[in-house]
């Protein structure tokens, strides 16, 4: 398995917290803040962890919304990427974890996007990052469900490992 890149943007901390629990468990990987990686790093890499929070009403954070902009659907080609989405379900019911939505739409045409998840043991109303009935990646909730993170964290990266290139 090749190495793996994984980037992340955070304003608080637990996206940055995430990143970092799932690269002590996959092993082989670099962690990235988007704030201050470039796209020749992300180019480096042909496997892919992308981590976002949803801020406000299912808006991408906002490094990750400026550094998605200077990516186009080519620089997805050929890479395997999975997605982690940090949301609230309970303030946010109608748009939880619409962040990895906007990340998704972008990689989806090109790339082989892996690490799907289902909806069960969530409760909320909309997501955005639900296609055929499951999250289009892992998606946790630090603000309701923060017992189950680690558990699911680790149940993810086990069914993601062996995907990789």
């Amino acid at each position: 398995m090749e190495k793996i890149g994984i980037f992340y943007g955070s304003d608080g901390g637990n996206s940055k917290n995430i990143a970092e629990s799932i690269a002590s468990q996959i092993g082989g990987a670099e962690v990235f803040d988007v704030a201050s990686a470039n796209k020749a790093q992300f180019a480096g890499f042909k496997n892919l962890i992308l981590v976002t929070p949803t801020y406000g009403a299912g808006d991408l954070q906002t490094d990750w919304e400026d550094f998605l902009d200077t990516l186009s659907d080519d620089d997805f080609s050929g890479k395997v990427v999975a997605l982690v989405g940090v949301g609230d379900q309970d303030t946010y019911s109608d748009t939880f974890c619409d962040g990895i939505s906007h990340i998704y739409n972008k990689a989806k045409s090109s790339a082989k996007i892996i690490g799907q998840t289902s909806t069960d043991g969530y409760d909320f109303a909309d997501s955005q990052s639900v296609v055929d009935g499951k999250f289009v990646g892992l998606v946790l909730d630090e603000d309701n469900q923060d017992d189950q993170t680690a558990d699911r964290i680790k149940n993810w990266v086990a069914s993601i490992k062996g995907s990789f290139a």
